[in-house]
């Protein structure tokens, strides 16, 4: 497969988290001749997204930690003598301490087959196969979800989602064993527009279709639901090993917009925020008319919490009111405002979501004003959620870098970097057939550095819980509610806990059950940090009855992984050892609730790399690409295959890349 890969590149890429995979767009954008690859087999590293039994085999294969195999080893001869190698990690070390649970009979789910999974594939065939792997749709209920910046009809969506010329790069990472689709060796040709398929070699979500409800035992007993109908079901599930959401004006929704990519992915709003106070879950009113409309809040409350909303706001035009309490902590401020303790806690934990103990007063204000600014945009609450789950992001921009040219190739690991010791600067990659590769710069995600690499680096861990229950954290009327909720911490040094429950319309759960994250950044391990959260909110007990009244009003928890995740974040590229100038690390997820920092990390490389190339564009208008001579003719005669013309078919929305305009699709 190796022999079939150009050996000539602008830009390669290691590594498909969404930092990398925005630069991979930008840059095939821009003209670029990009190499795109990943030792796993599935897209978006640790922004993944899996079903549930692709999930138990990430959690079988980070507890036994096996080592890659090494295709070539004598991969170190390839290296001249006015050559230094500058060897990658094989090993995945950016997650520990994973622990799962099943809180139901596990027995009960032995012979249990997941629902549509495809057959697996022999193991001598799954390397050998290209192109894009035959389809199985993904199980999807309808849906009603956000389009960003599109104002096509439902009708033009599915015939774009029908086209070939724009095959996903996967939608539903599957097990990382034997279900990997054929093509990802040699992934697409240059301007073919056809991205390889992820593990499930899965067609592109159709939220227009319906389907029957998962099964009649669910639709029976919405309440009781068996671990071996999770198991049976458990290609409904798609499950993030990252918790996010979008600020609706936050710059990773902008870079959506403005690059189009927006067409690729369908959202839905977060319908509430909710607070923990006295040992209840209660919603918060965070907009002008969720405060007039609160039964929780007094008429003096209600005038109290607009009027510091108000300021918020514009305070930069209000200095006087926060210039003595600068040093002071924002919870410090608060109590200087005449609110309420109920007030201070909605605003301080669900509002501006910033720590009590280290959170300046300006810091407090900042993130306040951002979350107002938010309000508004596409639904009564600051956030949207992608339908399938976080995971389908790295995907949207790996499709739009494909469309343009880029060449994609899973389970494709790099051996070594090749560096020139006379210029000092990168000159190729290695990979693990033993082919060189040379391109001009290297962008390579942290987890694949060497621990020689980053003797010197310090990096922080994000604990991180997902777990599976039967009933919302706060029922209300309607059962498809996505909730966000901060709790404070439980103890002196801890951090509070940010929980995002997600509903079945969200594309990510079965029916009659809750996908709930947790994260917060270390301290312990993730089930010490988060354990006991999930003691205060949920009903642990694995028997089917309980005495306690008080516990069985919880929702019951059915399933739960707990696991660490390392966070290399804000880490500075001169702390890594021996790296040249033109190799690029991009950092994995943080802890934040949003994608800032991934955003601003893919732009900066970018702009270090081609100062003056626009950062990820839009797309051209099909009506004003000018197509030479010599492709007319095969145009005409229903043969053209030219790399330019690809884009039109997958650029046909594009009516304006700034536009935010927003349909939902019945």
């Amino acid at each position: 497969m190796a022999d079939n890969l150009p050996t000539e590149f602008d830009v390669v890429v290691v590594g498909t988290g969404l930092p990398e995979s925005i630069i991979a767009a930008a840059c095939a954008r821009s003209g670029q001749r990009v190499l795109h690859v990943d030792s796993r087999n599935y897209y978006g590293g640790n922004w993944a997204s899996f079903s549930f039994s692709g999930l138990l085999s990430w959690i079988k294969e980070n507890q036994q930690k096996t080592d890659l195999s090494d295709e070539c080893e004598d991969w170190r001869k390839l290296i001249l003598e006015d050559e230094e190698a500058i060897p990658l990690s094989s090993k995945d070390k950016t997650i520990q301490h994973v622990e799962d649970f099943c809180f139901g009979d596990q027995d009960s789910a032995e012979g249990v087959e997941e629902a549509g999974a495809l057959p697996k594939l022999p193991v001598f065939a799954a390397p050998g196969a290209q192109g894009v792997s035959p389809a199985s749709e993904k199980e999807n209920p309808a849906a009603e979800g956000i389009s960003l910046g599109s104002e096509q009809s439902p009708a033009a969506e599915e015939a774009e989602k029908e086209n070939p010329a724009a095959e996903s790069p996967g939608e539903e990472p599957q097990s990382p064993e034997a279900e990997q689709a054929p093509g990802t060796g040699a992934g697409a040709a240059p301007g073919s527009g056809a991205a390889p398929s992820a593990a499930s070699g899965e067609s592109p979500p159709e939220p227009a279709k319906t389907e029957t409800a998962p099964s009649e035992n669910a639709a029976q007993e919405p309440k009781k639901i068996t671990y071996s109908q999770i198991v049976r079901e458990g290609r409904r599930f798609n499950i993030d090993l990252v918790s996010k959401l979008l600020y609706s004006r936050g710059l990773l929704i902008d870079l959506l917009i403005k690059s189009n990519v927006s067409r690729y992915a369908e959202f839905k709003n977060a319908t509430r925020v909710l607070a923990f106070r006295q040992g209840k879950v209660e919603q918060v009113p965070c907009s002008r008319a969720d405060v007039f409309n609160s039964r929780q809040l007094t008429m003096v409350e209600k005038r109290m919490l607009m009027k510091f909303l108000t300021f918020c706001l514009d305070y930069e035009q209000h200095p006087e009111e926060y210039q003595d309490h600068e040093s002071s902590t924002f919870a410090q401020f608060l109590q200087t405002r005449k609110l309420t303790p109920s007030l201070q806690h909605f605003i301080l934990h669900s509002i501006a979501m910033v720590s009590e103990t280290e959170s300046s007063t300006l810091e407090g204000l900042q993130a306040t004003k951002k979350f107002l600014q938010c309000l508004g945009r596409y639904g009564n609450t600051p956030f949207l959620f992608p339908l399938y789950g976080q995971g389908e992001i790295p995907q949207c921009f790996c499709r739009l870098c494909a469309v343009f040219g880029g060449i994609y190739c899973l389970r494709h690991a790099v051996r070594c970097l090749v560096l020139d010791t006379a210029s000092g600067r990168c000159k190729a990659i290695v990979d693990h057939f033993g082919q060189r590769i040379n391109a001009n710069y290297f962008i390579v995600e942290d987890s694949y550095l060497s621990e020689s690499t980053c003797t010197n680096v310090c990096y922080r861990q994000i604990s991180r819980a997902v777990l599976i229950t039967d009933q919302s954290v706060l029922n209300t009327d309607s059962e498809q509610q996505v909730s966000i909720l901060a709790v404070p911490p439980l103890e002196g040094g801890r951090a509070a806990v940010c929980v995002i429950e997600l509903c079945s319309s969200t594309m990510t759960c079965m029916k009659d059950t809750y996908l709930v994250h947790l994260t917060c950044p270390s301290t312990k391990t993730a089930r010490e940090d988060l354990e006991p959260v999930v003691q205060k909110l949920f009903n642990l007990n694995t028997e089917k009855e309980t005495e306690n009244e008080e516990l069985e009003k919880k929702p019951r928890v059915l399933w739960a992984v707990y696991f660490n995740m390392r966070d290399s974040s804000g880490v500075e590229k001169s702390s890594y050892a021996g790296l040249p100038p033109n190799v690029y690390v991009c950092s994995g997820p943080d802890s934040a609730l949003g994608n800032d920092c991934a955003v601003k990390q893919a732009e900066t490389i970018f702009r270090e790399m081609f100062p003056t190339e626009e950062f990820c564009p839009p797309p051209p208008n099909p009506e004003d690409i000018i197509y030479d001579e010599d492709e007319i003719e095969p145009e005409e005669s229903g043969l053209n295959n030219s790399p330019e013309t690809k884009p039109e078919s997958s650029a046909e929305e594009s009516n304006s890349g700034d536009g935010a305009a927003v349909t939902k699709e019945e």
